[in-house]
């Protein structure tokens, strides 16, 4: 970020594997890139508006303030499925501006409030599609065999390095991870592929 600009990555619209490879090499070769969701309608998809979309944790309900949340990273990308709220790592709030400070190696606590909705019966539509058919953003991607739960991981640079199942029944459940870190890192969450939160960096 420089003069006031911010660099943003759209996700969404590509499929996840290509978005996220890049994100993360760019997260790991040190830019702080943010992440937003985009639907590029109407030239990838024709159909509507609001396929890939970015949820602002906002300080006022207006446009000026959404803006600058996704400069601030106070943002995670969705299809609308599924909800990584109150995303946190040591108390840190996502996109506070705050870094999370260690003296040396050691550990530190991932929490949020997550939420994810899947019908009963699995979208064979939808499973069967490989990860370079749309949709390629979609909870039904993220089901586990033929349960209604979808796993919740913990990135730490590129890598999930915590894995937690979640019942993808609408209901926003809190959950949270003590996950160590050995380096400078950036930390997030996801429910590939369906939605990522911007990181939180640990120092």
């Amino acid at each position: 970020m420089t003069q006031g600009l911010v660099d943003v990555y759209s996700t969404h619209d590509t499929p996840y594997a290509w978005e996220l490879n890049i994100w993360y090499h760019t997260l790991n070769a040190g830019y702080r890139t943010r992440i937003s969701g985009e639907t590029d309608f109407p030239c990838i998809y024709g159909e509507r508006v609001g396929l890939g979309r970015s949820y602002v944790r906002q300080a006022k309900l207006d446009y000026d303030d959404w803006v600058r949340g996704l400069k601030e990273g106070r943002n995670y990308t969705s299809d609308g499925k599924s909800h990584l709220i109150d995303y946190r790592v040591n108390g840190i709030e996502m996109g506070s501006g705050k870094d999370v400070t260690l003296g040396s190696a050691g550990t530190v606590k991932v929490t949020a409030k997550v939420a994810a909705f899947l019908e009963t019966e699995p979208v064979e539509a939808i499973r069967k599609l490989r990860y370079d058919q749309k949709p390629y953003w979609d909870v039904e991607r993220a089901r586990v065999g033929n349960t209604r739960k979808v796993p919740v991981e913990v990135i730490v640079n590129g890598v999930a390095v915590a894995r937690k199942e979640i019942v993808a029944d609408g209901v926003l459940r809190d959950v949270s991870f003590d996950v160590k870190v050995d380096r400078g890192s950036w930390v997030a969450l996801r429910i590939l592929p369906s939605s990522h939160t911007n990181p939180v960096w640990v120092t």
